[in-house]
């Protein structure tokens, strides 16, 4: 079994990468309110028309040095990073759950997160065109592929939601309800394991604004700080190692 889906994972990887470019197009425009299929890819400097062959995932980059090829503009690293991150993460899930419907359901999940993340850096946003969507295909896929934790899911959701929603009615300024939305979305996607997702992404996010604190004294207070990227990291862990972490996070209270 272990050898199939080292194949599958294999076999996903130029799909995976395919994946990552459109979500650099998701990323750049669906925040701008701009169409995802026209014009086609195009620098956003000169807008001329990029060629198949500039538009090749990495690779193109890499062979062109991060620049386009017409006017020489600097191309944003944040375009391979996001296609060798949807990579990475789509082959994992294949790897990890087999060649599947619970995989496909994953792969979707982790691609929208990845476009939520990279639009949350850049816009502070989580909009709502991505999230309520994906909470309808995650928590619908979730019970036709496993009807017997519906009350798992429905109770991961709401609480996750819950939690995030009490910090935000009470410190309105520091967090979004974008961030409640995409918790409802992380315990649908996750289970119980989402306690691990929220534990991971809370806390990173918090030794970051630490970290800025620190770095910028006083001012480092109006910094904001995204907690999407972090929720979206939580997620990865939860999906990937949840029911283990949680295990042992259980037995150490036992």
């Amino acid at each position: 079994m272990e050898t199939m889906n080292w194949f599958a994972a294999v076999l996903a990887l130029p799909f995976a990468l395919a994946i990552g470019s459109f979500l650099n197009v998701v990323a750049a425009r669906l925040p701008r309110g701009e169409s995802l299929t026209r014009p086609g890819s195009h620098c956003m400097s000169c807008e001329q028309a990029i060629a198949w062959y500039d538009n090749v995932p990495i690779l193109s980059w890499l062979a062109l040095r991060g620049r386009c090829r017409r006017c020489g503009a600097a191309v944003s690293w944040r375009y391979p990073a996001l296609e060798a991150i949807a990579a990475a993460l789509i082959s994992a899930v294949v790897l990890r759950f087999g060649f599947t419907p619970q995989a496909a359901l994953y792969a979707v999940f982790v691609a929208a997160l990845i476009a939520l993340a990279a639009i949350d850096i850049e816009y502070h946003i989580l909009p709502n065109r991505i999230v309520l969507p994906l909470f309808g295909v995650v928590y619908a896929g979730q019970i036709v592929l496993q009807p017997d934790r519906v009350l798992e899911w429905t109770l991961a959701a709401l609480g996750a939601a819950g939690f995030l929603l009490a910090f935000a009615l009470a410190y309105p300024a520091g967090m979004g309800m974008g961030d409640v939305k995409l918790a409802l979305v992380l315990g649908a996607a996750l289970g119980f394991s989402v306690v691990v997702a929220m534990m991971v992404g809370v806390v990173a996010a918090g030794l970051l604004g630490v970290a800025v604190i620190a770095r910028h004294g006083s001012a480092g207070r109006k910094v904001a700080v995204p907690l999407g990227p972090f929720l979206a990291l939580g997620a990865v862990v939860g999906l990937f190692a949840g029911p283990e972490l949680l295990d042992v996070y259980t037995g150490t209270w036992s």
